[in-house]
């Protein structure tokens, strides 16, 4: 469901599901800079129509509200104002993108209401002590930095680099966009002159597809490393040309539906069974449709396991209690693991390269976690 804003608010009941109901809220950009990621709000809805179709959850229906925030945060504290005191939902859930996310967070732990599976490798939304009210799910950014960083170190240590954290002698330009941007020509063309041979791109699909694109109209071909959460075949390298990606390196935590390797995996083929049934529309080539899954599939597991305590303590509980869950579409040596110390649901990384038509796995499964 997409909707408008709407002046005014209530007051926040007690109780945010019923006998028969559970209401799950979500903002997302279906418009705006960032609205190649529009499929994490759609994918939900289709799949919380299977769940209802198959009985619910604990015997209730689920009601998924997702309004349009376009990337923007005063929109997305707007909206998410309107399901926390107008449709009263029971918690936000995969909202995308840090900025958005930043700007309701601590009105979210005010509420206490949970702010479940943002979708962004920020740090901050992995803060229990701070913000109890508040999880992530994919790996960090500082953490897929990590494992850059140890790639980078292993073949090419006089390299010189773009974005390797705090290896500052080996960094010879830093350049940043804002996402209103239209282009991000300027920036790569600087790079270039920098003489990077290097690049580290941590940034939203549009972006990492012009990057990609401009380096090819340079003819520069440095060692780019591409951050998980733009590497999608099918919303990044494919619109960016086959062609001009080979090489591209990137980080995984998901089984790739583009690898043969999956192609009769039972998890996979549930996966496709529901695309064809609920999601037809859905690009079996973009990472974010295997993501969105994932984590849906995910909070329904933590819902049932809430059985009639559906309190948002408890929903709380039931998520950062998580030990060892191996999802079938998580590549194999990565599981979820949560405590009330640690909202860093996933902790572990292999890295991949594009060969001109998909990604290949290389080394072992890396261990990024903290501490």
């Amino acid at each position: 469901m997409l909707g408008a804003a709407v002046a005014g608010f209530i007051p926040v009941r007690a109780q945010a599901a019923s006998a028969n109901e559970i209401r799950i809220g979500n903002t997302n950009a279906y418009s705006g800079p960032a609205s190649a990621y529009s499929v994490l709000g759609k994918l939900p809805a289709a799949y919380f129509r299977m769940i209802n179709d198959r009985g619910g959850i604990n015997g209730r229906k689920v009601a998924y509200l997702s309004y349009d925030d376009a990337y923007s945060p005063p929109k997305a504290v707007e909206q998410t104002r309107r399901l926390v005191e107008n449709d009263e939902v029971l918690l936000i859930f995969g909202s995308l993108g840090a900025p958005t996310n930043s700007a309701i967070m601590k009105y979210m732990n005010a509420k206490q209401v949970p702010q479940l599976f943002v979708a962004s490798g920020a740090t901050k939304f992995g803060d229990p002590a701070h913000f109890p009210w508040t999880m992530g799910f994919i790996p960090s950014y500082q953490s897929e930095g990590r494992a850059f960083a140890r790639h980078i170190m292993a073949t090419r240590p006089q390299a010189k680099i773009d974005g390797l954290g705090d290896r500052v002698a080996m960094i010879v330009a830093q350049r940043s966009y804002e996402t209103a941007d239209p282009v991000v020509d300027s920036q790569v063309v600087t790079l270039h002159a920098a003489g990077c041979d290097v690049v580290v791109s941590m940034s939203t699909p549009k972006f990492a597809a012009q990057t990609i694109r401009k380096m090819a109209e340079l003819g520069w071909s440095p060692d780019h490393y591409l951050c998980n959460s733009a590497n999608s075949v099918g919303a990044v390298l494919k619109p960016a040309g086959f062609e001009n990606c080979r090489n591209v390196i990137s980080s995984a935590y998901l089984k790739d539906a583009n690898d043969d390797a999956w192609k009769d995996d039972p998890a996979f083929k549930a996966w496709n069974e529901f695309l064809d049934a609920y999601y037809p529309e859905g690009d079996r080539k973009d990472s974010l449709t295997v993501y969105s899954y994932v984590v849906s599939e995910l909070l329904v597991e933590i819902l049932k396991r809430c059985g009639d305590d559906l309190s948002r303590g408890n929903v709380m509980k039931q998520a950062a209690s998580q030990r060892n869950v191996a999802h079938g579409l998580l590549l194999p040596g990565i599981t979820i693991n949560t405590s009330a110390t640690d909202y860093f649901l996933v902790e572990q990384l292999q890295m991949i390269r594009f060969n001109g038509e998909r990604y290949e796995r290389f080394g072992e499964v890396i261990d990024v976690s903290r501490g």
